[in-house]
């Protein structure tokens, strides 16, 4: 049985901080503290932001894993999961549902469409995170809900949960539960807690020295010297 999770988490001024900025900038400010190497934390090209004209979402994982090409070792009724949706309360709200497919054929089934989607919604889930499918594309934009998945499907198969509240891996991401993640339409990463209350105040640097490199390279004085002048300044490099 999973446990509840307890841990350091952010205030909601500070989520909505967060939102405020893409992936790309958050990672880019992520780095500068050291806490891990630069290939790593986030989801490679293989998870595909589902509707890319949404702004960034911010949340903790509740992580499961699924099956969709087997059927069930017992139980036949596909919605019925109310020990999952149980332990996705014991995560902080706003929650992100993290789930991988383990299948030998990751995909063939979609776990999440319309029906699932508005109930995770109503759990207080604004997105989810899968390796696998995802169906009902209308249906699942209308609840609200941003999704990160390897592709779409017609069916969903076998799909259903067989272990919830452990480290899953998606798109070589790892991801525990109480995890903070945040995605938008670049993909998907987890911003570490440890620094999370940090990452904004650098993230804005970030922007400010983006734009010192953007005008000068849209000015009538750009020059490759005057860029590697900046670069000394910016970067401290002698």
């Amino acid at each position: 049985m999973a446990k509840t999770v307890k841990g350091k988490q952010l205030t909601p001024a500070q989520l909505d901080e967060l939102r405020q900025f893409t992936t790309c900038v958050t990672a880019s400010a992520i780095e500068t503290f050291g806490v891990r190497l630069y290939n790593t934390g986030f989801a490679d090209g293989s998870i595909h932001c589902q509707f890319k004209d949404r702004p960034p979402v911010v949340g903790y994982a509740a992580t499961a894993r699924m099956r969709g090409q087997d059927p069930p070792m017992y139980g036949k009724l596909y919605y019925d999961r109310s020990d999952w949706w149980k332990f996705i309360l014991t995560i902080p709200a706003p929650r992100v549902v993290v789930l991988e497919d383990v299948s030998k054929s990751a995909g063939l089934g979609a776990f999440v469409g319309a029906v699932h989607a508005s109930i995770l919604g109503a759990l207080g889930c604004v997105a989810v995170v899968t390796n696998g499918t995802v169906r009902d594309i209308p249906d699942v934009r209308a609840t609200g809900i941003q999704v990160f998945a390897s592709n779409v499907a017609v069916s969903h198969a076998y799909a259903h949960i067989f272990e919830f509240g452990g480290t899953v891996r998606i798109g070589g991401m790892d991801v525990a539960p109480g995890d903070l993640v945040q995605g938008d339409l670049h993909g998907v990463q987890t911003i570490p807690l440890e620094i999370a209350e940090e990452v904004p105040g650098v993230a804005r640097e970030i922007l400010q020295q983006r734009k010192k490199f953007i005008d000068l390279s849209r000015s009538n004085d750009f020059s490759v010297e005057k860029v590697q002048q900046l670069i000394k300044e910016e970067f401290n490099v002698r």
